[in-house]
């Protein structure tokens, strides 16, 4: 606690006071019901991370009426109900709740209409992919009158506080920002007409919710679009948000489709903490700062230096809801990672582009997210002895939950160490995130009390003599090597063996297979100065690559100067070069090495002598199939729970 001693000091956001310094930023999950309505699924994620002990949470909520699948309404007072059972269910957890307005890029201007995508002005949507229809002052005034109706009914609901989103490249964000909004009425061309929406809309909702009741800005600070919106301007905008009544202002940085990664892992830890110091030496209201901060002692840092009032967190609290319950412990080192990934946001934004089929959110590191209820875990009635062989994600999370629901749980690795692939998904540039949740893992495997055998390698004797009820096969895969000609040559490495240094490689280097791995690889070499050509034989680089994160690494690719060849067929490795092909029309590549990352094959040789040698046997991972870390972990979460 004394370590942590400003995180978990309580603080008012004008008379409400929260316990600590934590606040649980709005998050998109789309686990609402299918009417907009709250239901046991949003209360129970909700309810998790107030019993997990943040301080506040804010949930996002549509003001008007446009049918959102991604959360819920408020647009109604049918919506009150669930509301209140939500407000009702985090207050009992010791947490204060606020509703946060927003409306992202439709509306429904009538009953029975179909959504449309509006803005201020016909400004391209990239995102959306077309133009907005730009609204007319009476849609304006009717858009402002909204607000203040579903301000009131939160207040009704009993929510602590009400916080205006003007973030991302939404509606409100889109009004102040000279990027989009290209009005030559009083809502736009000056900074102070751009305004004009979010002052009228703060001050329609002190109208009908009182004086008294605390209003949050999320202001989008410094938006990184050409001709955008920036701190320079931001720094002029907080105080007249605060001299308007806003207790409160939320730093948000970005748009969906700016060029400048916000939440990627190659985006450092507390990255735009400088934005909140800048915004504290115009205002006296408290500042909560966000963005890549998943670390209790970062948070602490930001704090005792007099940076930001509050440390604000979601993908943090998707991933552990225990996370500030844990710090506050001091087992800060049993806290799961948020390893920003961004899966989480990929699936959502999927919803945007294809209302019939929404997405709910999902955490790769968390199974339990959203199904809270479901994924409860209970102490199991046998205790069964278990061998789960193989230290990986999925391996180790098996072993976690088997052992926490009572079992008795032995993990072989026949490593010197834990970890399996996630050692070597480490590697690459901007990786090293995920060496966290190596800690993590490695850390509550040893806490749940299984027992650990490294340098250990399990054969079907091994099982034969032990008679363990239950097999975990956890083996991981290894790289495939192609049937090609010239594939046995001194010169040719896998791209694993290009991360973990094991072989010399050139200066001139043909990575064959352009997917992560490939990638990863690739960018690992360029910073080596070395010349780097991808070639793969799809018609897309990449195509693996979590689609939030795949224009940044793109990028980052083409500056480094990596040449990106697709539909390429490979026809021989020789020893100064790749012979290759495109279309039937022949080519040649020099180079002084090639570099294989043409995907992994599972390892599966004990699971093939172990069928029906055992009572029950489970294959996790990479070794049922090679995919990412979310299924790794998802796989070993649920054979644990099955167990």
């Amino acid at each position: 606690m004394n370590q942590l001693g400003n995180l978990f000091k309580p603080i008012k956001i004008g008379k409400v006071e929260l316990k600590n310094r934590i606040v649980m930023l709005a998050l998109t999950t789309g686990y609402s019901e299918s009417d907009n309505t709250i239901g046991d699924r949003f209360i129970n994620f909700y309810t998790e991370r107030a019993k997990g002990g943040a301080g506040l949470i804010i949930v996002p909520f549509t003001p008007v009426d446009i049918a959102s699948p991604a959360q819920p309404g408020l647009y109604h007072d049918h919506f009150l109900h669930g509301a209140r059972k939500l407000v009702d269910a985090v207050h009992a957890q010791g947490a204060r709740i606020a509703v946060q307005l927003i409306t992202q890029y439709h509306w429904v201007t009538s009953e029975g209409s179909s959504a449309e995508v509006i803005g201020p002005s016909p400004v391209f949507n990239q995102i959306m992919r077309c133009t907005p229809k730009a609204l007319t002052i009476e849609e304006i005034h009717r858009l402002v009158e909204e607000y203040g109706k579903a301000a009131l009914r939160a207040r009704e609901a009993g929510f602590d506080a009400i916080e205006i989103a003007i973030v991302g490249g939404y509606l409100l964000n889109r009004f102040l920002s000279p990027y989009s909004n290209k009005r030559q009425d009083k809502y736009g061309g000056s900074l102070e007409n751009r305004m004009r929406l979010p002052l009228e809309i703060i001050e329609t909702i002190k109208q009908t919710t009182g004086e008294d009741y605390p209003i949050i800005c999320r202001l989008n600070v410094e938006e990184f679009m050409e001709d955008g919106h920036t701190i320079r301007d931001s720094k002029k905008v907080a105080p007249v948000l605060e001299a308007s009544g806003i207790e409160a202002i939320n730093l948000y940085v970005g748009w969906h489709e700016c060029s400048v990664p916000t939440v990627q892992m190659s985006v450092p830890r507390g990255a735009f903490v400088y934005c909140a110091e800048e915004i504290k030496e115009v205002v006296d209201i408290p500042v909560i700062v966000a963005n890549r901060i998943n670390d209790p002692i970062l948070a602490e840092n930001i704090l005792s230096q007099g940076k930001a009032d509050l440390i604000g967190m979601a993908r943090a609290l998707l991933a552990d809801p225990e996370f500030p319950n844990k710090a506050r412990e001091g087992r800060i080192d049993e806290i799961v990672p948020c390893i920003a990934c961004s899966h989480c946001l990929a699936e959502l934004l999927k919803t945007y582009k294809d209302w019939k089929n929404p997405v709910s959110a999902f955490c790769a590191v968390n199974p339990r997210a959203g199904k809270e209820a479901e994924y409860a875990i209970k102490p199991t009635p046998i205790s069964k002895k278990v061998f789960v062989i193989g230290g990986g994600p999925g391996g180790m999370e098996a072993a976690i939950i088997a052992a926490s629901r009572g079992h008795q749980v032995t993990l072989y690795e026949k490593g010197d160490k834990l970890g399996g692939q996630l050692l070597i998904a480490s590697l690459p540039p901007y990786k090293d995130e995920i060496n966290s949740l190596v800690r993590s893992l490695i850390v509550r495997t040893h806490k749940a009390d299984v027992e650990v055998k490294l340098n250990t390698e399990v054969n079907l004797e091994t099982i034969e003599q032990e008679k363990p009820d239950v097999v975990v096969l956890a083996t991981g895969a290894t790289p495939i090597i192609p049937d090609m000609l010239g594939v046995q040559g001194d010169n040719v490495v896998t791209a694993v063996e290009v991360l973990n240094k094991q072989k010399e490689v050139g200066k001139n280097v043909v990575v064959i297979g352009g997917g992560m791995v490939g990638c990863e690889a690739a960018e690992f070499l360029a910073q080596q100065e070395k010349k780097v050509t991808i070639v793969e034989m799809l018609g897309r680089i990449g195509s693996d690559i979590v689609t939030t994160n795949r224009p940044f690494f793109l990028a980052r690719l083409r500056k480094a100067g990596v040449r990106m060849d697709t539909n390429v067929k490979v026809e021989e490795i020789t020893n100064n070069g790749v012979r290759i092909s495109r279309n039937g029309v022949p080519d040649f590549l020099e180079g002084d090495t090639a570099v294989l990352a043409v995907g992994f094959k599972a390892n599966r040789e004990l699971a093939e002598k172990l069928k029906e040698k055992v009572a029950a046997l489970y294959l996790v991972g990479d070794c049922a199939e090679p995919r990412m870390i979310k299924e790794a972990i998802k796989e070993g979460f649920c054979v644990g729970m099955e167990i």
